[in-house]
């Protein structure tokens, strides 16, 4: 028989709101909601263990819901919930009637390991949005980086927004967080370049050469990089302009920055 859930009192669904709510429930149980069968089956090709499936049977079948597990790990728990239970828990409307609980990965950059001889990495410092973060990491996939590294975030990753925003990308993200200071030394250690998005001592973004290992570095729209990045760039770089403001959005400028490095790199024929 299977486990079925009516009650808005039952347990289980307190504390699944308390991981939708709450990032300090998230950090401390070391999981977090997935909702949608594209952002569950990323996070299963991400090798992210789903631990328990919630489904909506009048949306979604129990046969289909059941594929959405660890093929390698039958330990995975499926739970039947009523559609007014599903519609209080889900962040959007149009996800097809399926939430999944995963556990969380280290994300410390002390533990990243590169697998990339001439890796190509994304970093974002201090970013607080998590639409922006979300758009980042859409970028980020759609040029195959070697890396995402997010410096000094405001958010927790497993954020609902941040997997919302992202359709699931930073699932298929080689990600990894720390303070800046953390990450400067891992850049240097593996000899990698860094180029900050910055206006000061800049030069145009198109006239470096992107084929080596390199970082490329962006800030925040209301403050841009701090100081101490400023300090160790071994490059700034800019984007020419020709309207009356001198920034954009964080994720169009990474996706110009990334773009011309995948140039370099032939990614475009």
């Amino acid at each position: 028989m299977q486990n079925q859930i009516k009650s808005f009192q039952n347990t289980r669904i307190k504390f699944l709101n308390q991981l939708k709510e709450k990032s300090r429930v998230r950090k401390k149980e070391k999981c977090f909601i997935i909702e949608g069968v594209r952002e569950i089956s990323l996070a299963l090709k991400g090798d992210y263990s789903i631990t328990q499936i919630y489904y909506c049977p009048s949306i979604i079948s129990f046969e289909e819901a059941s594929t959405l597990t660890n093929q390698r790990d039958q330990k995975t728990s499926i739970f039947e919930i009523s559609l007014e239970i599903y519609q209080k828990l889900a962040y959007r409307s149009t996800t097809e009637g399926i939430l999944a609980v995963a556990l969380a990965k280290d994300l410390d950059i002390n533990s990243f390991k590169l697998s990339s001889k001439n890796p190509l990495i994304l970093v974002t410092e201090a970013p607080e949005k998590p639409g922006n973060i979300g758009a980042l990491l859409r970028t980020a996939d759609a040029a195959n980086l070697d890396a995402v590294f997010i410096a000094n975030p405001k958010t927790d990753m497993y954020n609902p927004n941040i997997i919302r925003s992202s359709v699931g990308c930073i699932f298929t993200n080689k990600i990894a967080t720390g303070t800046t200071s953390d990450i400067i030394t891992f850049l240097k250690q593996q000899n990698i370049e860094i180029y900050g998005a910055a206006l000061q001592s800049s030069q145009d973004y198109h006239t470096q050469n992107y084929t080596n290992p390199t970082a490329i570095v962006v800030g925040t729209e209301a403050t841009g990089l701090s100081s101490e990045f400023l300090q160790n760039t071994s490059q700034n770089i800019k984007i020419p302009m020709g309207g009356s403001i001198d920034s954009m959005n964080v994720s169009v400028a990474a996706g110009i920055l990334i773009f011309e490095a995948k140039r370099q790199r032939n990614f475009i024929k």
